[in-house]
């Protein structure tokens, strides 16, 4: 793809619009492919559901100062023209197809409309979002994800002379315990569930990748706890205690005003599925969108890349989002030459999945009331004795709230071993303007087909 095959982009709107490269995402992954493909002179289009490129790990605020790499992208990104970023949209579904189109049409909306959006090469950098599962008292107000926690204090949530306690797995509790501390919170524990000796593990092969080692010695806090986990959050109205698991046996009760817990990360397929992509990325449990070594799915004209194949940081996502657009552009010999710095971070993500296993003594802190679909309401007791996520759903509406499954499903796979299917036209509630909107595009004379010869 040497140069545009599509008009010059204008601000005017349309319900039918039109790019060369159509990019889902503007984090790492995202960015990083809008740029890759840039000096093809392909037209490209980003589309994020945030108000500022980054993602979670760029994410910006009032209380942010973004790292270098992340204001070099956005200073690249703003000096390419032929790059359109739509913050605030978002895909809701599959759009009405024109012929000639050469990948799935999508059906997008922000604030203001909605509309189809056409293109030759699509590129999903949708991401990973935060694997809760449900303990007592975790819909309490106050009790967040790890995660979540971070893009709440970036935002401008005031936390100081708060006492925190954050638990889960893996490196990003630390990350939001760092985050905690500098907006003034006090971080009274941070209980990591995976043993010591994996974490040994795991702290002696960082050497390996030195800007990661450095990175964990900024972040270790003396809070911190291994074998750990909360069993129960306990409060009226309001987080007040939180009650941890120390060990084999042991208990600890620590008086806090916030709880913050993700066991992980779940990547973000559902618009992959729907588009048919296989699942079974390496390096997330087999849940990730599967590609092949130059990023394409097993659909054609899709590519993946970051978090949605698996989980390995940002430099992983980099580097992958670098590929996805080179491919998409017609570059592949580019993407080639980024072989061996993939292979140096898909080392560092197989040795993030191997020291960070679940204990599978979190599948029992739900109890028979504990809420597993917050949306809906639905208790782990009404789910227990399903034969299925559809059957559940059919019983229960569980995954059937605001939330389309989002959080519910991930937790439902994980205690009952479930597969939610994927979703068929609609990604998550849409409103009815927008459908309404998006009409079959008028078909053009050139894109008509033949008339079949009379007589």
């Amino acid at each position: 793809m040497n140069r545009p095959v599509t008009p010059p982009m204008t601000e005017q709107h349309s319900a039918h619009e039109r790019c060369d490269i159509l990019i889902i995402g503007a984090g790492p992954a995202g960015l990083a492919a809008a740029l890759a493909a840039a000096p093809s002179g392909a037209a490209i289009t980003i589309v994020d559901d945030n108000p500022q490129p980054g993602g979670q790990i760029w994410r910006d605020g009032p209380q942010v100062v973004l790292p270098a790499l992340a204001q070099q992208h956005r200073a690249a990104l703003a000096r390419h023209t032929n790059i359109r970023l739509l913050p605030g949209a978002r895909v809701v579904g599959l759009g009405d197809p024109q012929p000639g189109d050469k990948t799935p049409a999508l059906l997008l909306e922000d604030a203001d409309r909605g509309w189809t959006q056409h293109s030759h090469r699509i590129v999903l950098c949708t991401g990973a979002r935060e694997l809760l599962l449900p303990f007592p008292g975790w819909t309490l107000p106050g009790v967040t994800g790890a995660g979540a926690l971070q893009a709440l204090i970036k935002a401008g949530l005031d936390v100081r002379g708060q006492r925190i306690v954050i638990a889960g797995t893996g490196p990003l509790l630390l990350a939001a315990a760092a985050t905690a501390n500098k907006a003034g919170a006090t971080v009274v524990r941070v209980a990591e569930q995976a043993p010591w000796s994996a974490l040994a593990g795991f702290a002696a092969q960082l050497p390996r990748w030195p800007a990661k080692a450095l990175q964990a010695l900024t972040l270790l806090h003396p809070q911190l706890r291994a074998s750990s986990h909360v069993l129960e959050v306990q409060g009226t109205t309001q987080v007040q205690t939180v009650r941890l698991r120390k060990g084999q046996h042991a208990e600890e009760t620590m008086a806090c005003d916030r709880v913050a817990c993700g066991f992980g990360l779940v990547p973000n397929t559902h618009l992959g599925q729907m588009l048919g992509c296989t699942l079974g990325g390496p390096f997330s449990g087999g849940q990730g969108l599967a590609v092949d070594a130059q990023m394409r799915t097993s659909v054609p004209g899709v590519f993946a890349a970051g978090e949605a194949t698996g989980f390995g940081g940002s430099e992983r996502a980099l580097v992958q989002g670098a590929m996805a657009g080179h491919v998409a552009a017609g570059q592949v010999q580019q993407a080639q030459a980024l072989r061996p710095q993939l292979a140096r971070w898909e080392r560092f993500a197989q040795a993030l999945q191997t020291s960070f296993p679940l204990n599978g003594a979190l599948k029992t802190l739900a109890q028979p009331g504990t809420l597993v679909c917050r949306c809906e309401d639905v208790p782990y007791a009404a789910l227990a004795n399903r034969d299925g996520w559809i059957d559940a759903k059919l019983h229960t509406r569980c995954g059937m709230g605001a939330c389309q499954g989002r959080i519910c499903g991930a937790a439902a796979q994980y205690l009952f071993g479930w597969t939610p299917a994927p979703p068929r036209h609609l990604l998550a509630p849409t409103r009815i303007g927008t459908l309404a909107a998006c009409t079959p595009a008028p078909t053009t004379s050139a894109q008509r087909e033949p008339a079949a010869p009379s007589g």
